[in-house]
């Protein structure tokens, strides 16, 4: 299985979550906002050096990049899968 760090989706690219690589504490919060195994999570806006915006159903979050260095995703397709 081919897994890539949720930074490095463009924008538009879509992704299904596999697994947080973090601490307790990090994954505790990743997964109260809904980023868990077997979402599908779309990159709305990740350019320049500030946060990455996606999008999991109806939500929006805002991620550091070195957190979304830590949700590792399967595939980058076009939204809608």
């Amino acid at each position: 299985m081919n897994l890539i760090p949720l930074a490095f989706l463009s924008e538009g690219q879509v992704g299904t979550v596999v697994e947080i690589r973090a601490g307790r504490g990090l994954t505790e919060r990743l997964l109260a906002m809904g980023i868990v195994p077997g979402a599908k999570i779309r990159v709305l806006k990740s350019s320049g050096p500030g946060p990455i915006l996606v999008e999991i159903g109806q939500t929006r979050i805002a991620l550091g990049r070195g957190v979304a260095m830590k949700v590792m995703v399967r595939g980058w397709n076009s939204w809608p899968i």
